[in-house]
């Protein structure tokens, strides 16, 4: 997916991820982060605890797996201080789990739909749809998932073209339980890398987003060795956002990395009753992805 996964997509150059040198400094202020843009304002009694954040996120991304974490298994409806981190393994029961997802920073109404604008790349900028199917799938893991659909176009172009899949916990955290991707070159498939689903060769299902997210989280969003690692940490609960979709208040800011690429990592930033608003690289650079217009389901 684009920008509900952080996965890159290395045809048209629209991913986000940067290479960040170190983790800044807690006295670096955040506006000088690759928020030279009027999108982003932080206030200054925050910035410090934010900054703390981001250090300690940065200092648990590139950390070694325990043997200890692979052999563990979580249980199915996980408290948030419980939430999969690296590889280990989650006993999920499918009674647990509804495709009503209406967790208040990502609620996925069927029909509900986001359209976002990719720039920052070579060439021109992507326009993303990212629709919720009224469709259902039963994965692997035995669990019910609700089929978001992403669609990717770059001046007219099918680039990619994904379906996800996603549940909602007795808790109300919101579990990523695969993707079927497709990359589009010269109207042909060129790839099917990143494809994964939960009880398929290894994988696991992850979080997406926690039912009560903490400064200082951090999860597992999806798991298939060597395929599918990203892993988030959510930074703040009260930034401000501003993009063509409007401006909002209370956002939820996370920092997403993976393993596979340890020194690449984005800001992401939700909206409550929104959703997904806004995606922004960290080390100055002007790769986002915006949010232009968001239409609820369920009318």
């Amino acid at each position: 997916m684009s920008f509900l996964a952080s996965r890159d997509r290395v045809k048209g150059a629209v991913s986000l991820r940067v290479r960040l040198a170190a983790p800044p400094a807690a006295h670096v202020p955040l506006m000088r982060l690759g928020y030279n843009c009027p999108m982003i304002r932080l206030t200054t009694a925050r910035v410090a605890a934010t900054a703390c954040a981001l250090a300690a996120l940065a200092a648990g991304c590139g950390s070694e797996e325990r043997p200890q974490d692979r052999a563990q298994e979580r249980p199915a409806g996980a408290r948030a201080a419980e939430l999969p981190k690296g590889s280990e393994r989650v006993n999920l029961d499918p009674a647990d789990f509804t495709t009503t997802i209406d967790n208040p920073y990502w609620p996925m109404t069927p029909g509900s739909r986001w359209i976002y604008r990719e720039s920052g790349g070579t060439g021109p900028a992507n326009r993303i749809v990212v629709t919720v199917t009224a469709r259902t799938k039963r994965v692997a893991a035995g669990i019910v998932a609700r089929v978001v659909h992403d669609r990717v176009t770059q001046a007219g172009r099918l680039v990619e073209d994904t379906q996800d899949c996603y549940a909602q916990d007795a808790d109300g955290n919101v579990w990523y339980l695969g993707e079927a991707t497709k990359e589009y070159e010269d109207g042909e498939v060129s790839s099917r890398k990143g494809s994964w689903e939960a009880g398929v060769d290894g994988a696991q299902a992850g979080v997406i987003m926690p039912a009560r997210p903490r400064v200082g989280m951090m999860y597992r969003q999806e798991y298939r060795a060597g395929e599918a690692e990203d892993r988030g940490g959510v930074l703040s609960l009260d930034e401000r956002a501003q993009v063509p979709a409007g401006a909002f208040a209370g956002v939820l800011m996370t920092r997403d990395w993976t393993p596979l690429e340890p020194r690449t990592v984005e800001h992401k930033f939700y909206a409550r009753g929104t959703g997904p608003v806004l995606a922004l690289d960290v080390s100055g650079g002007s790769g986002r992805e915006e949010l232009l217009r968001f239409t609820r389901g369920g009318r």
